[in-house]
């Protein structure tokens, strides 16, 4: 293969769009990325602009080409990752009658659990795979119908924003297998739309894209797209996948044993299996990559959103501190956190600020920090919240390891590897080995490879496993395990005491705010 077979990953992230040009062998040649807001006039609405978003991808792409200078020759294609869980209604021009709904927005949480007293909400899932949540655009798809009746007649189709993109371009709505898995409408062992759910949904077949496997090709783009990002109308775009299954492969953890974790603005534990599979407790998702690779875990709303709020609301001395010299206020976060020893003493953080996905699948929980006492600072608050996320991650994995056996390894991607101390709390709170691939947009990375794949410059997604560099290895820490090791059961034991609280609690909330 010549190393003119360039490939541009694309990834439609939750905060922005990345462009990434690479060589067959995964290696970086050009990249950029365009940022955009998440739109919340109140709490429970987080949308985002589509045309916004549209032009972020354009954007995106037009730079990263303009940086690389490569001639049109040189590039192969295009593969795109997506965020899940988006739903935009639009008319039969394709004109947005609303904004892209996102994963994080909760204001069809009554109807989640509606559908969980539902008889055959349990059996829909383990259809579907995508656990009975807001996030989910079937239950969006319910809250609409109900609640906004007018528009939801006025709807011509629902899709996601990745469709949104490709229409623009080509003038066709497909969707891909993966993308489709997690609306919580796409019957996995038929590869269809299944039937019970759109019914419920109140929805025909025709009013949602045409369904395609994720190696799709699709060609013809329209010719002023293709002058304004500077490619060949011509060139072939693989629709690609969804942002969680790619990092696995953007990271090389599609073997047994292999696990991966990210973490970014939100998180995600997974694992890759050669059939569909569901949890028997509803605590799992499960979503295709290819028909023989199917991504099998848990989504977490406690990512890195918690640092930011540590940030602005703990963290004045070192924003002040980062003005002043220039050094990153998560750098300064940091090494605070690193004056307290392993546990933080007693303190424990339950992440749950922004509701939780797995393993609670709860969009009432709430956050709280257990244990304060006088000897505990700033510092100690700042490491328990860290450590929160992870024990919060390692929940999950006891759940996934239920379904597909012990980690020998992690594979570990998004911002949160930046950071020594969160990479080797990693090791000692999971104690396993972690290794970071060289590449932190895995995502990208994944659909690059997904790319070569579907357009036959690589024989199979087992060849991409390895084609990755590492950057950093870590290995638990022995001490720091037993450290641990003390805390996990009074983290979950805490966390199962208060479940029985979160809606009560919710519900005070908005009385009394």
């Amino acid at each position: 293969m010549a190393d003119s077979n360039l490939i541009l990953g694309v990834d439609i992230g939750t905060t922005s769009t990345k462009a990434i040009l690479f060589t067959p062998e995964g290696d970086v040649v050009a990249q950029h990325a365009v940022g955009y807001p998440l739109l919340s006039p109140e709490p429970a609405i987080q949308e985002q602009d589509p045309e916004e978003i549209l032009e972020a991808v354009v954007g995106s792409i037009r730079m990263a080409v303009e940086k690389s200078q490569i001639a049109p020759s040189e590039l192969v294609g295009i593969c795109f990752s997506a965020a899940m869980h988006s739903l935009i209604a639009v008319d039969e021009q394709g004109k947005p009658l609303t904004q892209s709904i996102t994963w994080a927005d909760r204001r069809s949480v009554d109807w989640a659990q509606k559908m969980r007293q539902h008889p055959h909400g349990r059996d829909i899932y383990h259809r579907t795979g995508t656990p009975i949540h807001p996030m989910s655009p079937f239950i969006k798809l319910l809250w609409l119908r109900h609640e906004q009746p007018e528009l939801f007649e006025r709807s011509a189709k629902f899709i996601s924003i990745k469709e949104y993109v490709l229409h623009r371009w080509f003038g066709e709505y497909v969707v891909d297998h993966s993308i489709a898995n997690a609306t919580g409408l796409f019957n996995m062992r038929a590869l269809d739309w299944d039937a019970e759910a759109i019914g419920l949904a109140g929805i025909l077949p025709s009013r949602l894209p045409r369904l395609v496997p994720t190696t799709h090709v699709m060609r013809g783009m329209k010719t002023e797209y293709a002058e304004a990002m500077g490619i060949r109308a011509d060139l072939p775009v693989v629709v690609g996948a969804s942002d969680g299954v790619l990092a696995n492969l953007g990271v090389g953890a599609i073997a047994p044993g292999v696990v991966a974790v990210t973490i970014g603005t939100s998180g995600a534990l997974r694992a890759v299996i050669d059939r569909p599979a569901t949890d028997p407790l509803e605590r799992l998702f499960c979503y295709a990559l290819t028909e023989n690779h199917w991504c099998i875990g848990g989504p977490v709303n406690s990512g890195g959103i918690i640092l930011r709020w540590v940030r602005d609301n703990l963290g004045d001395r070192e924003l002040m501190q980062a003005q002043e010299t220039g050094q990153g206020v998560y750098e300064l976060l940091t090494r605070l956190a690193e004056t307290v020893p392993p546990g933080a003493e007693g303190l424990i953080f339950h992440p749950y600020l922004a509701g939780e996905r797995s393993p609670l699948w709860d969009a009432d929980a709430r956050g709280s920090f257990f244990g304060l006492s006088l000897h505990h600072t700033r510092a100690h608050m700042v490491r328990a919240v860290m450590e929160g996320v992870l024990y919060n991650l390692h929940v999950v994995m006891r759940s996934l390891q239920d379904a597909v056996g012990t980690a020998k390894s992690i594979r570990a991607s998004g911002g949160f590897v930046r950071s020594h101390l969160w990479r080797q709390m990693l090791s000692d709170i999971f104690d396993a080995e972690v290794i970071i691939p060289d590449s932190y947009e895995s995502s990208c990375l994944g659909a690059a490879f997904l790319g070569l794949y579907a357009l036959g410059h690589l024989s199979s997604l087992e060849d991409a496993a390895d084609r990755f560099d590492q950057t950093y290895r870590h290995q638990p820490i022995a001490e720091n395990v037993a450290q641990y090791c003390k805390v996990m059961p009074v983290f979950t034991r805490l966390l199962e005491q208060f479940r029985g609280s979160y809606a009560q609690l919710a519900q005070l909330q908005k009385d009394l705010g």
